[in-house]
């Protein structure tokens, strides 16, 4: 998005994404904080955390929650359409899971998914550590447990990350 904040852009319902996922994460009462920092982000007031080790993509981000919090539910705040319905599936489905994360087209889906500190954070460390920044190998790696999608919800999960993504949606 040539460095714009993704999470700033409208949804098709007219509001920021990450307005949005506030919403959407609030109403299922949970707790909302923004991971990295980005001055684009300050006038929203959401609290941030910084990555648990600079330039370290996503798992250390990941790591950073996971050092905070006993359960976390990690959101990319580039998808526009996911409905209260299949976020509420993503919280009560498999309780016991250490991981839950869909997987699309044998992809997982790690930033739509709950992960359990305990169970994820040793292994998340340890990757992070080594420089295995890809969470494909973190979600194989701790044994994921598949949130199985519709195709209707499988598309919900459409992100943008181009230009012409936001346009197909316009």
């Amino acid at each position: 998005m040539g460095g714009r904040a993704k999470g700033l852009l409208l949804a098709p319902d007219g509001v920021s994404i990450v307005e949005r996922w506030r919403r959407l994460l609030e109403d299922a009462g949970l707790d909302v904080v923004l991971v990295g920092r980005r001055a684009e982000y300050a006038p929203l007031g959401l609290p941030t955390l910084d990555d648990a080790q600079p330039d370290s993509g996503p798992l250390g981000g990941l790591v950073a929650l996971l050092a905070t919090w006993p359960q976390v539910l990690a959101v990319a705040c580039d998808m526009p359409h996911v409905s209260p319905a299949l976020l509420r599936r993503l919280l009560d489905e498999s309780p016991g899971a250490a991981l839950l994360a869909p997987r699309i087209d044998g992809v997982w889906q790690p930033l739509f998914a709950r992960y359990d500190a305990d169970r994820v954070l040793p292994a998340a460390r340890k990757r992070l550590a080594g420089g295995r920044l890809a969470l494909q190998g973190l979600l194989d790696e701790v044994g994921a447990t598949a949130l199985s999608l519709s195709p209707t919800e499988e598309a919900e999960l459409v992100d943008w990350d181009h230009p012409e993504d936001v346009r197909r949606d316009e």
